[in-house]
């Protein structure tokens, strides 16, 4: 993705209005969790407060989470830009290519496009698919465990999962998949740095458990980790969802959990 900004000026008889997006190319993936976003701004740059109402539209089938930005813009001096962030999402199906997202303030018009990249080939069935949780943290998103991304340095800023449900055991994380797959490996990265070593801030106690024929079947139980990395290896099964049950943390206060991975074998 590219982190250039896109900015135009909106004149009016008032106050001129900047509008900026961030990035100025949005790619998105059509599965569940692996969406795209974009930040808009915008910034009266005159001398009179003003309110003003920005609309966005996007063709099928990209979607927005949002269609208005409605917000009050005051003049100050240095000039204050309110940002507002824009979820973009594509279904399973939709066809790769380049969209356009049309953002509109008065009478100005500008267009961001929009990627969508063909689905990857994946070994790991959880990337990317619909995650829930018993609770999530409000600074984390509960797709964050399955977005690609275990590197623990970047728990809570870009990835990751955490629970909100302060010393409070247990709680369940569980990723749904489209059909029925063959799992036979489970793979949980717990957070684990060297300022949240996981002997002091990862999982320690919890179930591994998948979904077969609609019930939850305990493949495996992890008990006393400290460690980062847990490789769950078990007889393959076919089954339409993972959940991993937290019993336990080290600190026994939060579950954390970096990525998610389940895999054929």
């Amino acid at each position: 993705m590219w982190a250039l900004a896109l900015a135009a000026t909106v004149l009016t008889a008032a106050t001129p209005v900047t509008i900026s997006v961030t990035p100025e190319k949005v790619q998105v993936v059509g599965l569940p969790c692996l969406p795209g976003s974009l930040k808009v701004g915008l910034t009266n740059t005159g001398t009179t407060d003003r309110y003003v109402d920005l609309e966005l539209s996007a063709p099928s089938p990209v979607v927005l989470d949002r269609k208005v930005i409605s917000t009050w813009l005051p003049a100050w001096d240095p000039d204050h830009t309110v940002v507002t962030p824009v979820g973009v999402s594509v279904p399973r199906t939709a066809k790769p290519g380049t969209y356009s997202l049309s953002l509109s303030v008065d009478r100005t018009r500008r267009t961001v496009p929009v990627e969508v990249l063909p689905l990857p080939p994946k070994d790991n069935l959880v990337l990317g698919e619909q995650a829930s949780a018993s609770s999530t943290h409000g600074s984390f998103r509960t797709c964050g465990a399955v977005d690609g991304d275990a590197n623990s340095a970047n728990w809570s800023t870009s990835t990751g999962w955490n629970d909100a449900t302060r010393a409070v055991f247990p709680d369940e994380y569980s990723v749904s998949l489209v059909a029925p797959s063959t799992i036979g490996r489970v793979e949980l990265q717990t957070l684990d740095s060297a300022r949240y070593p996981a002997a002091q801030n990862g999982l320690r106690d919890w179930d591994v458990q998948v979904r077969v024929s609609g019930s939850w079947v305990t493949v495996d139980q992890v008990r006393g980790n400290v460690t980062g990395r847990v490789k769950s290896v078990f007889p393959a099964v076919q089954a339409d969802a993972v959940r991993i049950v937290v019993l336990d943390s080290n600190d026994h206060l939060y579950s954390r959990i970096v990525e998610l991975e389940a895999y054929p074998r």
